[in-house]
């Protein structure tokens, strides 16, 4: 039974990863994480109702499966070599043993640890692409529910649970139960760190203002090509799929649309069948026709859009504030030391319109989250050791790492030290803080904006966050939603031909492989291939959710 499961979820499983992102509203892993600014409904320490005081007292190992948080990809091989994990350790009193599976393939390796039935005693997964989501993971047998052990056990959580109940009715399913510690982006500033950015010196230099209207970027953008010799006026990361940025809202929502599922009016929608995406669709192949996209977008990976940055071939792009900013003053200043990016907002059809579609994620991440598996030696020694994470003492090692190495307490704000932020071995902040704490990424803690106050150095960081958080996102993008078992076995078969479809269409009609007419025919396919049921799927879920 375990071998057949196998296969059946490195299908499902995939497919299954898109109805988070589409449910979420999608997002990055290096930026805004979140943990509340100053803890103010955390315990401390030794306050627990268990009596628990760290470091525990224990001479027993447990096990913990995770992924090496992708900044430190070539900086460090192993979690122990990594000094967050190895100071983890030492605060909680708890020896752990790490297996990380290899970079980009977390999923298949999930499905093959589970059919081996070895399993660790933690797994550090997004338990909401699991193929029936977390309730099947439970009714499987490989996670624990953890309703009565948080009750016991994790006093800090539990407070704080209690106290957000918006929260709280993210990181359960339907039924009511826990299924993992959760990652919680604590206040509003970290739910919005990507968004459209652009050469604010070249703007300056041609006598244009930061385009806000679809008409605006027509003419920034053939403004770049014609008198900035701009090769690839607008690109950003396609790789692996051509929404990887985009899809957040990025001109798509100029037209009303979003790549995934929205709730509008009481519906659920899909963007990719509505007029607006007809819309989009035209723009982009006329911007495609004329030059003013870079004309390997089909294929531009990071590399190639850091490497046209640097350049000057591109003046736009779409990207995070740390890992698009941050990353490109450098490589743009080398070049011209009057470079200047800065954050646009997300594009309207009409000048003081707010834009309906941008990225958000909700203050609950379903990535960097905890389960506790059924093979877990000592559940108990594991709640205790994860609830670390959300008291006082914890939340700000999580975030900051250790005072005195990574951070110091400055007028009662823990402040990075030039460790962290001036790297003498040249590592960027985003991978020094990743080599001491978790707050630039995720994990079971909530962020602190205190992090990304500090991450986000340059004020151009700062204020495309602001620009970027203007726009109507909350109203339309769905919660963390999560079909039953069964929905979600026939909802992954449904959108992975659908997702299909849509790239294929996308990628045929922009290029000009395809008419702007097409998209009719298009639509129909979507229709054949069961899209209604599809949606019928996720009203249903959200039903539930919202009686939650």
């Amino acid at each position: 039974m375990k071998k057949a499961l196998t296969t059946a979820m490195t299908v499902v499983l995939s497919s299954s990863l898109l109805l988070a992102a589409c449910s979420s509203g999608g997002g990055s892993k290096d930026e805004a994480s979140s943990k509340p600014s100053s803890a103010p409904n955390a315990t401390t320490a030794t306050e627990q109702a268990t009596g628990t005081t760290y470091p525990i007292k224990t001479d027993k190992t447990l096990s913990y499966w995770g992924e090496i948080n992708g900044n430190l990809v070539g900086v460090k091989p192993t979690h122990q070599d990594i000094p967050f994990f190895q100071e983890w350790q030492k605060k909680t009193g708890v020896p752990l043993k790490f297996t990380a599976p290899p970079s980009g393939q977390v999923k298949e390796a999930l499905n093959v640890m589970l059919a081996s039935g070895e399993l660790p005693d933690m797994i550090e997964y997004n338990f909401l692409s699991f193929p029936g989501g977390p309730e099947k993971a439970i009714s499987d047998g490989y996670i624990v529910k953890l309703n009565d052990l948080i009750d016991k056990y994790a006093p800090n959580l539990k407070k704080y649970l209690q106290e957000h109940p918006d929260v709280d009715k993210m990181v359960k399913t339907d039924s009511g139960a826990y299924y993992a510690f959760p990652f919680i982006r604590g206040d509003e500033y970290l739910r919005v760190f990507q968004g459209p950015i652009i050469r604010k010196d070249w703007l300056d230099e041609l006598g244009l203002p930061v385009p806000e209207t679809i008409d605006d970027w027509t003419a920034t953008l053939t403004a770049f090509k014609e008198k900035k010799g701009a090769a690839a006026p607008l690109s950003f990361v396609s790789k692996p799929r051509f929404f990887n940025e985009s899809g957040n809202g990025a001109f798509l929502g100029a037209f009303g649309v979003t790549r995934g599922f929205y709730q509008e009016d009481g519906k659920i929608k899909f963007g990719p069948e509505e007029q607006g995406f007809k819309q989009y669709l035209s723009l982009f192949h006329d911007w495609y026709a004329k030059g003013l996209i870079d004309k390997n977008i089909a294929t531009a990976d990071t590399k190639a859009l850091d490497g046209n940055i640097a350049s000057g071939a591109t003046g736009a792009s779409i990207g995070n504030a740390g890992g698009g900013i941050g990353k490109w003053q450098p490589l743009v200043t080398a070049k011209d030391d009057k470079a200047v990016l800065v954050g646009a907002p997300y594009p309207v059809l009409n000048k003081g319109e707010t834009p309906k579609f941008g990225q958000r994620n909700q203050a609950y991440a379903s990535e960097g989250t905890v389960a506790i598996t059924t093979a877990c030696k000592d559940p108990e020694l594991a709640v205790r050791m994860l609830d670390y994470g959300y008291s006082e003492e914890g939340g700000l090692f999580f975030n900051f790492g250790t005072e005195g190495v990574s951070y110091s307490m400055v007028n009662g704000y823990p402040t990075y030290t030039d460790l962290l932020l001036k790297n003498p071995d040249k590592l960027a902040p985003a991978q020094a803080i990743s080599l001491y704490a978790r707050g630039s990424y995720n994990g079971p803690f909530i962020q602190d904006k205190r992090y990304a106050e500090q991450f986000f150095a340059l004020q151009s960081q700062r204020d495309a966050v602001t620009t970027w958080q203007k726009t109507d996102s909350a109203k339309y993008f769905l919660p963390s939603i999560t079909p039953t078992p069964d929905e979600s076995t026939e909802y992954a078969t449904i959108m992975s031909d659908i997702d299909t479809l849509v790239d294929e269409m996308t990628l045929k009609i922009i290029l000009g492989t395809e008419p702007v007419d097409s998209f009719d025919k298009y639509v129909g396919k979507m229709k054949s291939l069961k899209l209604d049921r599809a949606i019928e799927i996720q009203t249903a879920a959200l039903d539930r959710y919202n009686k939650r």
